[in-house]
């Protein structure tokens, strides 16, 4: 039987967010007067950022445990996390994690990097949903009917429910 790429397009998207983020980061930390902001909202930033980078990880964490689940049972899955969106794995990061990055370390710079991930994301996820079509058929071409690509808000469900 064919298995699925496990990491599907998550190295390409690292290979150049990450060396951005830890430049962007780097250069907010001994450039800081160029690319810091918020000077009377540090403290509220600051909460916004843990709050968010919290959320973030715990949505990355469920995405993932989701994610193992269906790779050993070789099931598509759209419940938890992949209720919400197809790409909850690449939304935590891009939408949760690296901003709330950029809000604990008070600089625009960083936030750049979830710019950067989210272009690559999609010159690059045609070929993931190639895979999930070819793998699930039907059942995958209905749910990414359904199911919104990246921002975790499933409004079709919602409306179609009411």
């Amino acid at each position: 039987m064919k298995k699925l790429n496990t990491l599907g397009i998550g190295p390409k998207i690292g290979m150049v967010a990450l060396p951005w983020l830890a430049a962007s980061i780097l250069m907010s930390i001994f450039l800081k007067k160029y690319f810091y902001v918020g000077e009377k909202l540090d403290r509220p930033l600051f909460i916004i950022g843990i709050i968010l980078l919290a959320f973030g990880v715990i949505f990355y964490g469920i995405s993932g445990r989701l994610l193992l689940k269906g790779i050993k049972t070789t099931t598509l899955q759209t419940t938890g996390t992949y209720y919400l969106c197809r790409n909850p794995l690449y939304a935590g990061i891009i939408l949760f994690i690296i901003p709330g990055i950029s809000l604990m370390l008070h600089t625009w710079l960083v936030l750049t990097t979830s710019i950067v991930a989210y272009i690559i994301f999609k010159i690059f996820i045609k070929s993931e949903y190639k895979e999930m079509e070819s793998f699930f058929g039907e059942k995958y071409q209905e749910y990414k009917k359904t199911t919104p690509e990246f921002i975790p808000f499933p409004w079709k469900k919602w409306v179609k429910r009411g």
